[in-house]
């Protein structure tokens, strides 16, 4: 996986034991126990300032780490990090792609399956549609006319 070389797979390994699918049935509940799952404080509509919950601060640190270290990589997590870090800022980008990372690794040890990166162009692939459909109101409101075709 992308930002975790051999020393943080052991340091990974060594906080959540060899057995994961015994100790934590899900990946949200591991997620949830190394504090990387996001606050949710909210009250009438009104959002409230939540601190992180305390859970496994050795695991969380070397996830964030990890994190931190994927962000100009050409690959779905770098990808995932520059789309969040736009929207609501470094760290918390760090946080979310350190959850995405955890989440990878649980879905691997449980399953025994290798990694696959899904491509820096994964969210573009998604909203495909939308992103044509906004790119022609942009051209045409500034005076172009835009006709589409499909490359083959």
């Amino acid at each position: 996986m992308p930002g975790i070389a051999t020393r943080m797979a052991e340091q990974i390994f060594a906080e959540i034991g060899a057995n994961v699918g015994d100790q934590f049935p899900s990946a949200s509940n591991l997620c949830s126990w190394a504090a990387l799952v996001p606050g949710h404080n909210e009250s009438a509509g009104k959002r409230k300032s939540s601190k992180s919950k305390k859970g496994n601060k050795y695991l969380k640190s070397a996830l964030v780490e990890a994190a931190q270290s994927v962000r100009g990589s050409k690959n779905y997590l770098g990808a995932l990090y520059r789309r969040t870090a736009g929207r609501k800022g470094q760290k918390k980008a760090a946080i979310v792609v350190a959850h995405a990372m955890l989440r990878i690794a649980y879905y691997l040890l449980t399953r025994k399956e290798m990694y696959v990166d899904l491509g820096e162009d994964y969210f573009d692939k998604q909203r495909q549609e939308s992103i044509v459909r906004h790119s022609v109101r942009r051209l045409e409101n500034l005076g172009y006319t835009v006709n589409i075709t499909e490359a083959s």
